[in-house]
Order: C-alpha cells, then sequence, then structure tokens
C-alpha cells in the first residue's frame, strides 16, 4: 500500500458564533472541484464548490447547512488562505477605462465587515405584531428564482430571513410554515414595514477587502472594495 501524506490541522473561529472549529487545507482532489466550477464562470456552481470543500475539510462536527453566508464565505477563504498561500491574484477592471489590471490579494487581511456593529433582529411591525429575523444562509439563496425581478428577489429575501412571527400571544415558527402563508404575510406588509427589515436585512455582515490600484492603461486611481464571495473569484 502506498503512503499517505500527512495534512496539518488549524483551528479558526466561526464568525457569527465565536466558536472554535478544527479543519484541514484542501488537497488536489477537492481544489478541482473548485478549478472545474470556476471555469464553468457559474456563481451556483462556485458555491456549491465551496460548501462541499468546507463538508470535506472541516473536521468539527458542524452543520454547514445552517451556517450564514458570511460564515461560508470567510471559512472558504480562510481554508484557501492554508492550502494555496496566503495571497491570490485578480482582475479587475479599472472604473475608468474598463482595462483589465491583475493585483495581488492577501487572504490574511480580508476581514467580515459590521461583524461587529449590534444589530437588533427584533423588528416590530406593529403594536400587536414583531418579527424576529435571521441572516442567510446559502441554502435560503439557492431557493432564489435567478431569472427573478428585483422586487421579488427583494420579497424572497425578507421571506427567507424571516425565523419567527409574534402576534399578541401567539408564536409562530416560520420552520412550521408554508412557504406560501410566509410570501401572503410579507406581502401584506405596507411599504414602510417592509422597509423596516429590508434595512436590517441590509445591514447583514459580508467578507470584505479593499483594493486600491493605479490602473496600468489609464493610469487613473481606483478604490473598489471587494464584497462577498464570488467578487475574490475575478
Amino acid at each position: 500500500m502506498l503512503p499517505r501524506l500527512a495534512t496539518p490541522k488549524y483551528d479558526m473561529i466561526v464568525p457569527s458564533t465565536g466558536k472554535s472549529i478544527t479543519y484541514r487545507p484542501y488537497v488536489v482532489k477537492e481544489e478541482k472541484l473548485l478549478l472545474i466550477a470556476m471555469e464553468s464562470q457559474d456563481e451556483v456552481q462556485i458555491e456549491k464548490a465551496v460548501i462541499n470543500i468546507i463538508k470535506a475539510c472541516v473536521e468539527t462536527a458542524i452543520d454547514v447547512d445552517k451556517l450564514t453566508t458570511f460564515d461560508l464565505e470567510y471559512m472558504f477563504i480562510t481554508l484557501r488562505s492554508k492550502s494555496v498561500g496566503e495571497g491570490i491574484k485578480i482582475t479587475p477592471k479599472c472604473k475608468h477605462c474598463e482595462e483589465v489590471n491583475e493585483i495581488s490579494v492577501d487572504l490574511e487581511k480580508i476581514t467580515v465587515a459590521n461583524l461587529e456593529d449590534a444589530v437588533d433582529k427584533h423588528v416590530k411591525i406593529t403594536d400587536d405584531i414583531s418579527v424576529d429575523l435571521r441572516w442567510q444562509t446559502l441554502k435560503d439563496r439557492d431557493k432564489f428564482d435567478s431569472k427573478a425581478g428585483t422586487t421579488d428577489i427583494i420579497i424572497n429575501m425578507v421571506v427567507s430571513s424571516l425565523e419567527t412571527i409574534y402576534s399578541g400571544e401567539e408564536i409562530y415558527s416560520i420552520a412550521d410554515a408554508q412557504k406560501k402563508e410566509v410570501v401572503e404575510f410579507v406581502e401584506s406588509l405596507s411599504s414602510d414595514q417592509f422597509q423596516s427589515l429590508a434595512e436590517v436585512i441590509a445591514k447583514a455582515p459580508y467578507l470584505s477587502y479593499d483594493i486600491n490600484f493605479d490602473c496600468k492603461e489609464c493610469s487613473e486611481n481606483n478604490i473598489i472594495e471587494l464584497k462577498g464571495l464570488i467578487d475574490f473569484f475575478q
């Protein structure tokens, strides 16, 4: 039997929970999944590859499907820094002339923006009705219709972010409700009530990294914030 190579183990903190988990770097078998997904340039395929790699490499018992989007994004970036090195190359376009530039990104310096901001996810709708919201997961985003319009996407984001509805003394868990009922509840909100929920969701933490470069073609300065996992696959 051929020898098997030992892989190092590392610990990281899950951003949303503050809990420590143990993981190993991904190897060629897992990197192949990522490269195939990247070649497709399909966001859904890339996200699926990321989830599969995290499931394979995290050794602590954890329900990946219940992790927030920013948890998974941060975990993957941390995995990638230990697997292929701390630096990666991306090719953003200049905002002035659209020339493609090659820029180095230090994965060790990527942060989760808004994480330290205390956001109250309990929102009062009326004197008798209030709701609890939760941060979205990648699984929630997979349910969205990619062909849907902006309004439908925003409504679906609010629907998938609802966790509990309080009506007087009654408490309704969204996990036990039919999606049709939840959609009807959201669509019955006034514009101001809906906006109050959307504003909380907009404050969700996200992966962030600022790049600052002078375009090689027009010499104009560019300051761009990379937001979310897909921006790091440019």
